[in-house]
């Protein structure tokens, strides 16, 4: 995956901007180039199709294109360009043109929303149909509607990871600790465990963010679960924090509501990286997790959703995310 290529999505609208400049930042980041793909409009595929069937040479060879005009002019006036940015024109639906362009893509971004659907959506039905079926990850990058609070710091803030100990497959577990190494940041693991807080547990209070060398005494004011879901975090982590000694890890477990809790953490996030499903159920059973779905829904930053491509390790864990 080394020299797999960053795509990003474009339609000329504010958002889709929003994810090419995410999208440069990224490929540079990472050393590797950039796809700035653009599915045509209907017309300009109407107009390829005539001139195809009707195989007449007078008419002109290509459909005038504006936001292919528009994106080069952009990106070429933006900061700096990763070493190789290729520009195509993709015809077909929306999500399904995506979805093969991304085929061994590094990642794939794109706007939360595009030109078309109604203001008041958070999420629209490209973004959705994309991040829940592409088989490489995909960045959804929030737009202003949802209050991005680092919006002029793209790069700013901490990776955060959700994590299932027993069932968040390997790749998942990789890409997040890859895009904290490029970014020289923390990873932050937020896992989840199910049993009923103690009556005196506030469960709007903030969460502890406790570090794996705290983990070596016993706690007497955590709960069991909470103890157990950070011991299992540290065995689960300990594989990628041997592969990746330069990211420095920040551990934390939480009563009952995952997906509120990553939410929350994708205000002041650079990046919110969830797995996409149960790797132990038949992909097309469920396509997207309740978590996953949940926190590209509502999150306030760049979510990027992984598709489940490996097995997890064989680990124990009683709950999380």
């Amino acid at each position: 995956m080394t020299n797999a290529m960053v795509i990003a999505a474009v339609d000329g609208s504010e958002h889709s901007l929003k994810a090419l400049e995410w999208a440069r930042a990224a490929a540079v980041r990472h050393g590797t180039g950039l796809v700035v793909a653009h599915v045509l409009s209907d017309s300009a595929q109407l107009y390829a199709a005539r001139r195809s069937s009707l195989q007449d040479s007078t008419e002109p060879e290509h459909f005038e294109d504006p936001v292919s005009d528009r994106i080069r002019a952009l990106l070429t006036a933006a900061g700096p360009l990763p070493s190789e940015v290729r520009y195509e024109s993709l015809e077909g639906s929306v999500p399904e043109a995506l979805r093969e362009a991304g085929e061994g893509a590094r990642m794939l971004v794109m706007g939360s929303r595009g030109r078309g659907g109604f203001a008041a959506l958070l999420l629209g039905s490209n973004s959705r149909a994309v991040a829940t079926s592409a088989a490489c990850p995909v960045v959804v990058v929030a737009h202003e509607a949802r209050g991005v609070a680092a919006a002029s710091q793209p790069s700013a803030g901490r990776v955060v990871l959700g994590l299932h100990a027993a069932e968040t497959a390997d790749n998942v577990v990789e890409f997040a600790f890859a895009e904290a190494l490029a970014r020289a940041t923390t990873l932050q693991v937020v896992s989840a465990y199910s049993v009923p807080p103690v009556p005196t547990m506030v469960i709007d209070s903030p969460f502890a963010v406790i570090p794996p060398e705290a983990l070596v005494g016993e706690d007497e004011n955590a709960v069991p679960a909470e103890r157990e879901m950070l011991r299992s975090q540290t065995e689960r982590l300990a594989p990628f924090r041997a592969r990746y000694p330069g990211v420095s890890v920040e551990q934390a477990a939480v009563p009952g509501d995952a997906a509120g809790r990553l939410v929350d953490t994708s205000n002041s996030a650079a990046l919110v990286v969830v797995g996409r499903h149960h790797p132990r159920r038949h992909i097309r059973s469920l396509m997207i997790g309740s978590v996953a779905n949940a926190v590209l829904q509502h999150a306030h930053g760049p979510v990027a959703v992984v598709p489940t491509l490996t097995e997890p390790s064989e680990l124990s864990a009683s709950a999380g995310i």
